[in-house]
């Protein structure tokens, strides 16, 4: 299942997922939050994802497909869409 942010443009690039209550999240060193993932391909892991480009962040789950390129538009600036985990769902 997938769902988009709100935004339609994205919050600024450098911003993350908001939260509340620091104390219901834990720190995790894994390899798995540095790497980007192609439009259309299958989701590693369940959690947040953020589009590289924009900023866009999505929800998806372990086995799903990311969204694909034509989900949301990009300028010529931003470049292509690429999907990186933020936070993972245990």
């Amino acid at each position: 299942m997938l769902r988009q942010s709100p935004s339609i443009t994205g919050p600024p690039k450098g911003e993350m997922a908001q939260f509340k209550h620091l104390q219901l999240l834990t720190r995790l060193p894994d390899s798995k939050f540095d790497q980007a993932h192609a439009s259309g391909a299958t989701t590693p892991h369940s959690g947040i994802y953020k589009c590289q480009g924009c900023g866009t962040e999505i929800i998806s789950t372990a086995g799903d497909p990311l969204p694909p390129p034509s989900h949301h538009q990009h300028s010529l600036n931003q470049g292509g869409v690429a999907w990186q985990l933020i936070v993972a769902t245990v």
